[in-house]
């Protein structure tokens, strides 16, 4: 029988039910118009997006986005592009953008793999965030996992010579997975001898330092395009 898997695009996600709150919903409402960009198929120019010249960090997967929001709150010298599908997420940050005044955040509300593609340049971006992705711990469902090699070939473009590529997961395996295919890519250096102490800008969040005192490992890989 075929494998229905085998010719299957590449996707920064999968694709779940979340309750929308008609608060979550209201912050999309007033929030996209002013903090969101419209994917489109075509180039993006960063800096008028964000209305000035600065570094240009990618998060893809934010979740809920209470550590991006922290994280642009503590580095404003820096432009953060939020990229994510899950509605509750998206809502959720843009109620924080507004409540935090946060100007140098923006947000796409479409497939990562699709934004690369059709609007990021080559050579854009001087840093990319991927924390804590779905382990799809199943071995079976291993191959779902986001950060695999094909993706990785397409991301590591988009980053300036010096860019770093952030990943952190509470899953050894993943993280070892990671370890090796960051490492199989031609273009990236270690930035450590092996996994890298979490850097001073990654928030830590509470579900994090609550697994760290229950003996749980969590894992740091940062790697910089040659």
């Amino acid at each position: 029988m075929e494998n229905p898997a085998f010719n299957r695009a590449i996707r920064s996600f999968v694709l779940r039910q979340g309750h929308l709150t008609a608060s979550q919903q209201r912050a999309i409402d007033e929030g996209m118009p002013r903090w969101g960009i419209d994917y489109q198929p075509q180039a993006l120019d960063l800096a008028q997006a964000f209305g000035r010249d600065a570094p240009k960090i990618m998060e893809i997967g934010f979740g809920m986005g209470t550590a991006t929001a922290e994280i642009a709150a503590a580095n404003p010298q820096n432009d953060y592009l939020g990229v994510e599908v899950h509605s509750p997420g998206v809502g959720n940050l843009c109620k924080l953008i507004g409540e935090q005044q946060l100007s140098n955040l923006r947000l796409i509300r479409h497939d990562a793999v699709e934004v690369m593609d059709h609007m990021l340049p080559d050579g854009c971006l001087d840093g990319v965030h991927i924390f804590f992705p779905d382990p799809w711990h199943k071995k079976r469902h291993n191959k779902r996992r986001l950060i695999q090699a094909p993706f990785i070939e397409k991301l590591v473009k988009k980053l300036k010579p010096g860019g770093y590529l952030h990943a952190a997961t509470d899953w050894e395996d993943y993280a070892i997975q990671i370890m090796e295919v960051f490492g199989a890519n031609a273009e990236l250096q270690n930035s450590a001898d092996g996994y890298a102490p979490r850097p001073a800008y990654r928030p830590l969040t509470k579900f994090e330092a609550r697994g760290i005192r229950l003996g749980h490992g969590v894992w740091d890989i940062v790697f910089l395009r040659k």
